[in-house]
């Protein structure tokens, strides 16, 4: 059974004067799905934002969240069960955390009874009465993470969500991430952080120049532009040499001094090549499988003339 589409953007434009932000993007996403928005800095990913919450008008096209129009009447109302995290926190230093939270929630109608529990979910429990002026970077970010999760939204909006984060936090935050979608809520997420998505998003649409560049799975995005994966072997200097003998044209790099040894192969042929490699009955060390990064799609989908290729890393 497929999921319902929750947010539908068709050919959505904005231009400012002669400059145009965002050029003819079209995109859906459905219940239960979590997309990173990714691009260089001005690549029209905030003004795209802005637009989903109804903040900007569009220029040209229409927007659909949860069967309203952004622009109508009664989006208010739905605009209640979006949460937002921005990329700048900016928050009264003179209230308590909880005197925060409690402000949005009665923006939102949501139970007061809930904040407590949405404190010990960010890990901010203890903080909870403090004034938000006592708090480091981290725990202003944890807070605006909690201030998104008001009202169990059924859209969320993160922003950068693991700005000034250890990695502990950042591991938390995406545990949370995962939790809510699993919930049946749509997850947006917009990040400069694209080693830490690799693993962690259904799908990824790339923006370049107000453009949408690429919208996929970042499996069948690596395969469409012909990036390969990398099969790293280790092996005593003997049985390397049998490696390297039956494998030569698949070599990108021979380690001599390590008795390493680097394969390129077709991300699809992974399989195969392993297979072949375990029938000349050598003593392998140690198999390294290294897949192209989401950063390396990214590079290579805007034309960026610092792509990295797998076989450099």
């Amino acid at each position: 059974m497929q999921n319902e589409v929750t947010i539908s953007l068709d050919r959505i434009s904005k231009r400012f004067g002669e400059n145009i932000a965002v050029n003819d993007v079209t995109f859906t996403m459905v219940q239960g799905e979590c997309l990173a928005l990714v691009g260089h800095n001005g690549a029209g990913k905030s003004t795209l934002i802005k637009m989903l919450l109804g903040l900007v008008k569009p220029s040209e096209g229409d927007i659909e969240l949860m069967g309203a129009d952004s622009q109508s009447s009664n989006f208010v109302e739905i605009r209640k069960q979006i949460g937002f995290l921005p990329e700048q926190i900016l928050f009264q230093n003179n209230m308590t955390g909880f005197e925060t939270l409690s402000f949005y929630s009665k923006l939102k109608n949501a139970r007061q009874s809930d904040i407590l529990a949405l404190f010990e979910r960010v890990d901010l429990l203890a903080a909870a009465h403090q004034r938000i002026a006592t708090y480091s970077k981290g725990m202003r970010q944890r807070l605006g993470l909690a201030q998104a999760l008001i009202g169990q939204p059924k859209f969320l909006i993160l922003d950068e969500p693991t700005t000034g984060l250890d990695p502990l936090s950042r591991q938390r935050v995406y545990a949370i991430i995962n939790e809510v979608k699993n919930a049946g809520a749509t997850v947006l997420i917009s990040s400069h952080a694209l080693t830490e998505l690799d693993e962690r998003i259904d799908r990824v649409a790339i923006m370049n120049k107000g453009a949408l560049a690429a919208i996929g799975d970042v499996d069948q995005l690596r395969s469409s532009i012909g990036l390969t994966s990398m099969i790293k072997l280790t092996a005593n200097h003997e049985e390397m040499a049998k490696i390297i003998h039956h494998f030569r044209h698949d070599m990108v790099k021979f380690e001599g001094k390590q008795d390493r040894l680097s394969l390129r192969c077709p991300i699809e042929e992974k399989p195969l090549l392993l297979k072949k490699i375990f029938e000349l009955n050598v003593n392998i060390l140690n198999i390294e499988i290294v897949d192209p990064s989401l950063e390396q799609v990214f590079m290579r989908y805007t034309n960026d003339v610092n792509t990295v290729g797998v076989e450099e890393l």
